[in-house]
This record gives structure tokens, C-alpha cells and sequence, in this order.
């Protein structure tokens, strides 16, 4: 019995000191793990903020583009027929379009839907005024056309797409 008084006299502090270490070490590397997993979210975060920011930007300078005073401007009308400018202002806005698709990841599916909207409504009121003109007629009476139909309007819609899109951009900062 003395023996086993002995033994435990010198065991019992020892197990004391590697439970004590266990518990120890195993709170630091708990904690140690934490942290490293709370740097790599910051950072992503970080990361992902930038790839969001990007993806506004672009969204809305597609926004402008399309807009019909500055589209018109860079698919200029010289020398060409209704039939033809009409196929290069289709083709402009889809291209535009086209190369910022994969900018919808980064947004709310509300803006998209908004973005999408104005790229149609633009589309449609294109299609809509060409059927106005004669497809022989200069390209100017076409453009003459389209600037005067969204100066009457009170918004084109590439302007409520932007609104929408800036609205949710100064709640993701």
C-alpha cells in the first residue's frame, strides 16, 4: 500500500502536467487555427470586394455605352443606310453585352435583371424606331430619331439600371 502511496505520490503530478499541457496546446492551436482562418476570409473578403467593385465598374460603363447619345456617338452614321446602321447598333450593344456577362456573379440577380431590362428596352426602342424609317433613308434619320425619342422620355432605362445598380453598391461598402 505504502508502494502504491509512493508511486502515485510522483504519477499524480505528472499526469497533472500533461493534462495541463494537452489542455494547453490544444486551446493554442484551436486559437492558432481561428486566426489563420479569420487572415484567409479577410483576404478573400478583400479579394472578392475588388472582383465586385470591377464588375460594378464594368456594368456601368456598359450602361453608358448603351445609352443612346453615347452609342451614337461611337457607331457613327456616316455614309451608311438605316438597314446597315441599325444592324451596327444591334451589333454593338450585343457585343458589349456579350463581354461583360460573366460580371452577373459579382451582382444581385435584382441588378442584373435591371441591366438585362435595359439592354432590351434599348434594343426594342431601336427596332422600333427603324421600322419608322425607310431601310434606303440615310443612317442620320435614324439616329435624328432615336435622340429625339429618349430625350422625350423622362428615364431611359439604362438610367434606372444605374441607379439600382449604385443603390446596392453603397450597401455592399
Amino acid at each position: 500500500m505504502e508502494n502504491l502511496l509512493e508511486i502515485l505520490k510522483y504519477a499524480l503530478p505528472s499526469v497533472l502536467v500533461i493534462l495541463i499541457t494537452y489542455v494547453m496546446l490544444s486551446n493554442f492551436m484551436n486559437n492558432e487555427e481561428k486566426r489563420r482562418s479569420f487572415l484567409l476570409r479577410r483576404e478573400t473578403r478583400k479579394t472578392s470586394m475588388s472582383q465586385k467593385l470591377n464588375a460594378y465598374e464594368r456594368l456601368s460603363l456598359f450602361l453608358e455605352r448603351i445609352t443612346p447619345s453615347s452609342l451614337l456617338v461611337r457607331v457613327p452614321a456616316q455614309n451608311l443606310v438605316v438597314k446597315e446602321y441599325h444592324r451596327l447598333l444591334l451589333q454593338s450593344i450585343r457585343s458589349e453585352f456579350e463581354h461583360n456577362l460573366s460580371q452577373q456573379i459579382y451582382v444581385s440577380d435584382t441588378v442584373w435583371q435591371q441591366v438585362v431590362l435595359a439592354k432590351n428596352a434599348t434594343l426594342g426602342i431601336i427596332n422600333k424606331l427603324v421600322q419608322e424609317c425607310p431601310p434606303d433613308a440615310p443612317a442620320s434619320d435614324l439616329s435624328t430619331k432615336v435622340l429625339s425619342h429618349t430625350m422625350e422620355m423622362d428615364r431611359f432605362p439604362t438610367q434606372q439600371a444605374l441607379t439600382v445598380l449604385k443603390a446596392e453598391l453603397r450597401k455592399e461598402l
